[in-house]
This record gives C-alpha cells, sequence and structure tokens, in this order.
C-alpha cells in the first residue's frame, strides 16, 4: 500500500483549504467517468453530461486529452495542482498556475499517466491551456452559479472534522475520509491500496481539501513541500429539506428549539437554519442562545460564516429520542418512559486517482 510518514511538524501544521479548481476538476472527472455517488449528483451529471458530450465531440483532440489525462488509476500531475491552503485561492489565479505548465512537463506528466504511451496526437505544446480551457467550461457552466452553497458545505464538513480531531486526534478526523486513507500509527499515513514505496514528509505543508463530487486523489509539489489530500465531504450536493418532526424532544425542549438541535447532524449556519425551520432570524438567534448556555451546541468560524454543530450532549440527547422511538405497530412496554433527544458532531506532483 502508499503511505506517507509524517512527523509531528508536519501533523502539527496540516489543515483544511478550499479550492474552487479542485471542485472544478472534480466535476470534470464526474463528467468524464459519467458516475455519481448519490441520486442529487447523478441529477447533476444528468443536467450537464449533453453540454460535455456535445463540447468534447466537437474537439477530439481536447476529447482524447481528458480521457487521457484521467486514467483509471492515476492523474497527469499537471492537472490535480495542490493549494497553498490558508486563505481561499481564486479560481483564475488557481487556473494560471495549471495553465503555465511548460509544454515538456504536461507531455511527460500525460505520459506518466498513461504508462509510458503518449498518443501521437497529443504529442503537442498546448495540453496545459486545453486542459485549462475545459476546466474554465465546467466551472462556468456547472459550478460558479452554485458555489456559495457548496462552500457553505465545504465549511461545514470542516467544522466537523476539526470537532472530530479534537476529541479523537487525527485517526478520528481522517474516519471516513475516503477509501483506502488512513492514518495507521506511529506518525504512518496510508494514502492509498496502490503498491508504492513510502514517502517521508518531513516539515512539509500538508492540506486536505473538500470536494462536493465523489472523486478522490492525492498530489504533491515537492519544489513547494506542498502535499495535498481531495476527498469527498460529507454534505455532497444534498438538498436542504424541512425541519424535523421533534416528536417528544419538543415536549422536553419546545418544538422549535427541538427542531433547530435535530437540524444540527451537520454544522450549519444561522442562515441555514433560518430557511429550514422558516422562523426569523432572531427568534433562531435565541433559541440558539439557550442550547449554547445549556452546552448542547458548540460554535466555530469557517470562512465567512459561524457554523452550529451538537455537543456530546446534544448528540445523547437525540440518539436517546432515536433509540427511545417505538417500532411501527409495537406500543411501548408499561412502565418504561419514552426518552428523546438531540445529538452532536491540493501543486503538479504526482497524483494518485
Amino acid at each position: 500500500m502508499g503511505w506517507w510518514e509524517i512527523n509531528a511538524d508536519t501533523l502539527a501544521g496540516s489543515r483544511f483549504a478550499v479550492s474552487p479548481l479542485a471542485e472544478a476538476t472534480a466535476c470534470l472527472k464526474a463528467l468524464r467517468w459519467e458516475r455519481a455517488a448519490n441520486p442529487a449528483e447523478r441529477a447533476w451529471l444528468d443536467a450537464h453530461l449533453p453540454a460535455y458530450r456535445a463540447r468534447t465531440a466537437a474537439d477530439p483532440v481536447t476529447a482524447l486529452l481528458v480521457r487521457s489525462m484521467f486514467a483509471p488509476t492515476w492523474n497527469a500531475d499537471f492537472v490535480t495542482t495542490t493549494p497553498a491552503g490558508g486563505s481561499e485561492a481564486s479560481f483564475d489565479a488557481e487556473l494560471e498556475r495549471m495553465r503555465s505548465t511548460p509544454p515538456d512537463v504536461a507531455r511527460e506528466d500525460l505520459a506518466v499517466a498513461l504508462d509510458g504511451r503518449l498518443p501521437p496526437a497529443l504529442d503537442r505544446d498546448d495540453l496545459a491551456d486545453r486542459a485549462a480551457d475545459l476546466i474554465a467550461w465546467v466551472w462556468t457552466e456547472t459550478v460558479r452559479a452554485d458555489w456559495p452553497r457548496r462552500r457553505r458545505i465545504f465549511e461545514a464538513d470542516i467544522v466537523a472534522r476539526a470537532a472530530h480531531l479534537s476529541r479523537g486526534g487525527w485517526a478520528a478526523a481522517l474516519a471516513d475520509m475516503r477509501p483506502g486513507l488512513r492514518w495507521l500509527g506511529e506518525n504512518r499515513l496510508q494514502i492509498n491500496a496502490h503498491d508504492n514505496p513510502p514517502r517521508a514528509l518531513s516539515g512539509e505543508r500538508l492540506v486536505f481539501v473538500p470536494v462536493t463530487v465523489g472523486e478522490t486523489w492525492s498530489s504533491w509539489n515537492r519544489a513547494r513541500s506542498r502535499y495535498a489530500i481531495v476527498y469527498p465531504c460529507s454534505g455532497v450536493l444534498a438538498g436542504a429539506g424541512a425541519a424535523p418532526s421533534p416528536g417528544a424532544l419538543g415536549a422536553l425542549l419546545g418544538p422549535v428549539r427541538a427542531s433547530v438541535l435535530l437540524l444540527l447532524d451537520s454544522p450549519k449556519s444561522t442562515t441555514q437554519l433560518v430557511a429550514l425551520t422558516g422562523r426569523g432570524l432572531g427568534s433562531v438567534g435565541r433559541h440558539l442562545r439557550i442550547l449554547l448556555d445549556a452546552r448542547l451546541v458548540e460554535r466555530r468560524r469557517a470562512g465567512r460564516s459561524v457554523l452550529y454543530y451538537r455537543t456530546e450532549a446534544g448528540e445523547a440527547l437525540v440518539a436517546a429520542q432515536h433509540d427511545a422511538a417505538p417500532q411501527r405497530g409495537t406500543a411501548p412496554q408499561r412502565g418504561t418512559a419514552a426518552r428523546h433527544g438531540a445529538a452532536a458532531g491540493v501543486s503538479s506532483g504526482p497524483s494518485s486517482a
């Protein structure tokens, strides 16, 4: 298996980052493979596949390029660039770094992804420009209008994983992040199941980058000592549903307050809670204050938002309600009180698909 040895300095400096280019690249991979990880992603794919097919059919060289740069087990390195981390970079700035890849480097990266078999039609100097133009099209046509909502999903995922990190360390934060990725202990992070030699990351910068589609990869830029792991975040393109029924929890906390607590199965902002509950901003704010004072929820800043999430006490309360809910057609046992409640929560280097 492929794994990285990460020393304490690298681990301590690891962070999560939002990358518009990574999101657009993941969407291009989904279009290239025509695969979806869930029904909502399937709907997105069905909406945009006809235009994607028409665009690539009109440009056979770019069609061959996109099939080649995303091989079954490897990505052409110049396409999957590594973000620096920290504040969110603009899509144009990230794309320009990819577009500036020297022609010989792009050809070499593509040949590696194809096990050395570069098609004659791709022995040319405009590979990086063609790839950048296609990703720019994906961004403009399929991502940009929805970017604010996707950013909120990223922020919620990052807050939730940061909470897991503070409670259970990196093993908890990385749990279920993506297939093949897990903390092995003794400073070892398994990256994939490939039989690759281990790589030592000593004092390097490591970032974790969420995307909203079910595509993953790892990348690195050894010249700048940056490594990245791209993973599908937990909020995938799911639409917002109605506020859940508070049930008996409503009798304990009040129906609106209970609904707010139940909605925090993933971190959400006040604005999201207002939309989901149909209540005013002041009303939702008052209920959140009471839940904060009762230590059933916590809050954390994520980019431009303040997100609320359930604490362990809140999680236990919700879990108790779910555990105590009677099975359909089964009456609660006499003498047993029903309990209810609420509960918590990118470089151009070799990139494995």
